[in-house]
């Protein structure tokens, strides 16, 4: 879809959810063509003229200043998720330079080493597209389903989520975690609207998956950094752990996230067989010294 579409489909979609009364605008008798406010009530409530707001709400957000932006903000009662997202798509329409620069190259060897040396937490490193760049050896443990010895592919949580029948099993909250990952997918999609991957990720989820598409037709964005998610271990069972995930500023970008478990709560109990699973798996065959390959003439 075109910025414009993106743009006319978000502020329509932010405008239907809020009704004259959380407005704080008198509601008149008779019925509403529209769920939510009207354009010109946005308008009078952002302090602009009714033929701009529409002129804005249809794409042309090229040349709005951020007083206008915030206002429209203020208007629809954005947070700071959809705020963000609006100055994005004002970006993405200006033609201006997203906010992240895309990484090229390896992860530098002393953020391995600080990943790696998280060996009590589950740890990730992730894009916008959310594929693991890289994982400590918990986190591979956790996300063992995305990790099959065959593959040669990144391993990529919305593609697995999605697209993958164990998906489904794996996360049990599945609403929920449907609506968080099509919101980042969303979220990144107007920070870096010309990233090809990115856009080829989000076609082939939205071809394929009818909840994919119904969900990214929502236009619902996100923050995500700090919560519990649940994951449905296939060796382990049912895990539901606190997360923190945390931007590299060095590699804009980039996010890494940890999950931990407070201490003598079963959520750490689940957390520790989880790194018991890890090392036994780990562990090369054994080898039995005592026996050799014997001939006839043994």
């Amino acid at each position: 879809m075109s910025t414009e579409g993106d743009i006319r489909e978000f502020l329509a979609s932010r405008r239907a959810k809020i009704t004259p009364q959380q407005a704080g605008l008198p509601a008149y008798g008779g019925n509403r063509r529209v769920p939510g406010l009207r354009r010109e009530e946005v308008a009078l409530l952002a302090g602009v003229s009714i033929d701009y707001y529409v002129r804005l709400e249809r794409g042309h957000l090229a040349g709005a200043s951020e007083g206008v932006l915030d206002a429209v903000a203020n208007a629809l009662q954005l947070d700071d998720a959809e705020r963000a997202h609006l100055y994005d798509l004002a970006r993405a329409a200006a033609k201006r330079p997203a906010r992240r620069a895309k990484r090229r190259g390896p992860l530098p060897g002393s953020v391995l080493r600080v990943l790696e040396s998280m060996t009590n937490s589950p740890a990730f490193i992730r894009n916008g597209r959310l594929d693991i760049l890289a994982a400590n050896r918990l986190g591979r443990a956790l996300y063992s389903p995305l990790f099959p010895d065959h593959a040669t592919k990144t391993a990529n949580i919305a593609r697995f989520q999605f697209l993958d029948p164990r998906g489904r099993d794996f996360f049990p909250n599945w609403e929920e975690s449907v609506n968080t990952t099509v919101a980042l997918l969303r979220t990144e999609a107007g920070r870096a609207p010309h990233d090809r991957d990115l856009t080829g990720l989000i076609g082939e989820l939205v071809t394929r998956n009818e909840e994919f598409r119904t969900a990214w037709a929502k236009h619902n964005v996100r923050l995500h950094h700090t919560g519990r998610k649940s994951f449905h271990h296939p060796a382990v069972g049912v895990l539901t752990l606190d997360f923190d995930a945390m931007e590299l500023p060095a590699q804009p970008g980039l996010t890494l996230t940890a999950y931990s478990a407070a201490p003598g709560t079963p959520e750490h109990d689940a957390l520790q067989l989880l790194a018991s699973w890890a090392a036994t798996r780990d562990q090369p065959l054994p080898t039995d010294h005592n026996t050799r390959e014997t001939t006839p003439d043994s």
